[in-house]
């Protein structure tokens, strides 16, 4: 059993914080958020202090540290908070379902992952990676570091997919392909072939549109 500190005030964190009080071991403490958002000093009835202070006030020594952020500027705002917390000295729990299905996976810290996610046997994830609820991961893949699959994605075997990926509900990427970095899959989109980096796509089968992901979302 750890006890936790939560990043954030918005319904992600909410949300970590009833999955993590109803379907963990782990016992949250408090909550954290960046000076310039810190509004008032309790949130979900539990203290919240400045990111900036945190290890001050809640020793790294005694405290893991979860910040299971949204997938906005393509994952990096969460990577910058994970990075961040690392530099403080913070180990990080992950929280996995206990309604998803596995198959012994390896996966990685500070991974937020609900319910009815099927992750089929011998595919690895990276650390700070979002499945939302009720993917399909396919067999023999890997999902790399800073990756957010919303929900009912299908993700076929053999698939390996490259930091910063996001996609959205619906979307389908075909058995074998490499997911280049920053790829956004849009909602009901399906991709057929690699895609490049940095690149959004839309549509059954997708296309790739003219502007990079990174300005989209």
């Amino acid at each position: 059993m750890a006890k936790v500190i939560i990043f954030g005030v918005m319904d992600t964190a909410e949300l970590a914080h009833f999955y993590l009080k109803h379907d963990s071991e782990h016992e949250v403490v408090a909550f954290t958020v960046s000076r310039e958002y810190l509004n008032g000093n309790e949130f979900q009835g539990l203290p919240l202090v400045a990111f900036e202070d945190v290890e001050t006030l809640f020793s790294p020594k005694e405290y893991k540290f979860f910040a299971p952020m949204t997938g906005r500027n393509m994952n990096r705002n969460r990577e910058r908070i994970y990075l961040e917390a690392k530099a403080k000295g913070y180990e990080f729990i992950s929280y996995i379902s206990s309604k998803a299905t596995l198959f012994g996976n390896q996966i990685g810290e500070n991974c937020f992952i609900l319910e009815d996610n099927t992750i089929q046997p011998f595919t690895t994830i990276g650390n700070n990676v979002v499945l939302w609820s009720g993917n399909h991961i396919g067999h023999h893949g890997q999902i790399k570091d800073h990756v957010f699959f919303t929900s009912h994605v299908v993700m076929s075997g053999h698939c390996v997919i490259e930091p910063y990926c996001f996609f959205g509900v619906n979307s389908t990427i075909r058995d074998y392909l490499h997911v280049a970095t920053g790829t956004l899959l849009a909602m009901a989109a399906a991709i057929y072939k690699d895609t490049e980096e940095w690149g959004m796509y839309l549509g059954n089968p997708a296309k790739k549109l003219p502007k990079p992901s990174y300005e989209a979302y």
